[in-house]
């Protein structure tokens, strides 16, 4: 455990630079008095390391020292080969670059950890969209991140679902999102998100910006799919769902029916399920057949049977 934390200290000081003690203390989750105690067993085995008092001192390596990678464990180096996905590294302009630099650290490796990262990546394939979908194309990717990266204003032209469905638009990239297959831009003002797809223009300006050092793009993604799943969820359906039709159920009203269903003396399960819109609600809960009877709202229990009586009509022999 304490090599590995020793080897920590060294790859958070190669990588940030200068950091003080109880800053390596928060990010390794130890006390203060035990980076003291690696400080001096870094010293004692030889590693540059050296300390500046003050306000704004901290820890930091001689110029120019680096590390070698001998301090991965196995599950390290096959993880750090399997994090690297090359159709979206590609999309972005980076495939030949994340090629490189796998070749680089692959080649730096010892020969135990190299065969073990050599079988992950051989073994394991990550194939991020789903099925049932054809690629957006996205022309215009590798420009908004050129932008993102150099933090450039960029001037564009963008498709959306409300009138007008194009609009002008000047933002500050942010960061860029790959979910599900599909690009998104965080971008201010706001910040707010755009899909890379729907990018009809695009200009990148001459003009620079500064990220806000408090903007996590993570925490903002997060909190982003939370607030869009809030506004899909419109209202409620109580339903009965029959057990075959119950394994049918995916996302939110699986994880509903498991949450409030109770299962009744005749086998089926009677459960409060959220609803985007009669129309949505209706072609999801019509996938599952005669598997599920819908008892409130009364608007899409008649909208159930009015649509399931025109399909039985059109179809009769």
């Amino acid at each position: 455990m304490r090599a590995s934390r020793l080897v920590s200290i060294l790859l958070l000081l190669q990588s940030r630079g200068r950091m003080t003690a109880a800053e390596l203390a928060a990010e390794l989750e130890v006390s203060v008095r035990t980076v003291y105690r690696d400080v001096d067993a870094l010293h004692a085995a030889g590693v540059p390391l050296y300390g500046d008092a003050g306000h704004r001192g901290g820890y930091r390596l001689l110029e120019g020292y680096r590390t070698r990678l001998t301090g991965l464990s196995p599950q390290e180096a096959g993880a750090l080969f399997l994090s690297g996905v090359p159709g979206p590294a590609a999309e972005l302009g980076l495939g030949s670059v994340l090629a490189a630099a796998q070749l680089k650290v692959h080649a730096g490796l010892p020969p135990v950890l190299r065969e073990q990262a050599g079988r992950i990546q051989s073994r394991f394939h990550l194939d991020a969209p789903g099925w049932y979908a054809e690629a957006d194309p996205v022309p215009f990717l590798p420009a908004v991140a050129d932008a993102v990266w150099n933090g450039r204003l960029l001037q564009l032209r963008y498709r959306r679902w409300r009138e007008p469905t194009e609009v002008d638009r000047r933002l500050e990239p942010y960061g860029l999102v790959l979910k599900a297959g599909r690009w998104y831009l965080v971008a201010a003002p706001g910040p707010r998100t755009y899909r890379v797809d729907q990018i009809i223009e695009l200009h990148a300006l001459d003009e620079e910006f500064t990220v806000p050092e408090d903007f996590d793009l993570a925490a903002f993604w997060q909190q982003h799919q939370a607030r869009f799943h809030a506004w899909l969820h419109t209202a409620d359906a109580v339903v009965r769902v029959s057990p075959a039709g119950a394994t049918r159920l995916r996302g939110a009203a699986a994880r509903a029916l498991q949450a409030s269903g109770k299962v009744q003396p005749d086998g089926w399960t009677r459960a409060v399920l959220p609803i985007e819109s009669l129309d949505h609600t209706c072609r999801e809960f019509l996938a599952l057949g005669p598997e599920i009877e819908v008892l409130e709202p009364a608007a899409l229990r008649e909208r159930m049977a009015a649509t399931a009586r025109a399909i039985a009509a059109l179809n009769a022999s």
